[in-house]
């Protein structure tokens, strides 16, 4: 097989490991490799998605805080100034 089936999925960005994923899932879903070939591709297909799933967290994470910064930064400035 040429496709990486160990779980090296270091340095891998959300892209890659997402088109990995839907190259993985077309050749398992084409069917007509052996069993321990598919084995291997759902193994990786679920390492790939694990990784999708971690990528996305950090993103959704990472607009959460900039929302929360650019609330504060809003209430901050519709306080009144005292004198």
């Amino acid at each position: 097989m040429s496709e990486r089936t160990g779980t090296g999925l270091d340095g891998l960005g959300y892209e890659q490991a997402r088109d990995e994923l839907a190259d993985v899932v077309r050749r398992l879903e084409a069917g007509g490799l052996s069993l321990e070939d598919s084995l291997a591709l759902w193994e990786r297909g679920e390492a790939l998605a694990r990784l999708c799933e971690r990528h996305l967290a950090g993103a959704r994470e990472r607009v959460e805080n900039a929302l929360a910064a650019a609330r504060r930064a809003d209430d901050e400035s519709e306080q009144p100034i005292a004198e």
